[in-house]
């Protein structure tokens, strides 16, 4: 699998506190080498594009979509973004 992050994604990801950008990149390497770890606590969201959201903090999400062997990577940020994901 490969990651594929989208506008909104990299936007988001540019105004994240230091810390939970590395926290970040620590989860987005798991998904890509073991995405059943428990620390992602990945689920499928309730929406009819087939969106994923993963864990990077107690406080912080990212939502993915998977196509063929890609995870594209929407959006990034606190759980407010679940709401429009």
């Amino acid at each position: 699998m490969k990651l594929h992050p989208t506008k909104t994604f990299a936007k988001n990801f540019r105004k994240l506190p230091e810390e939970i950008k590395k926290a970040t990149h620590k989860q987005l390497k798991l998904l890509l080498s073991n995405p059943q770890h428990p620390s992602l606590n990945i689920k499928k969201m309730q929406d009819p594009r087939n969106i994923w959201e993963a864990r990077v903090s107690e406080s912080y999400r990212f939502t993915f979509q998977i196509e063929d062997d890609t995870y594209i990577l929407r959006k990034v940020g606190t759980h407010d973004i679940l709401r429009m994901p």
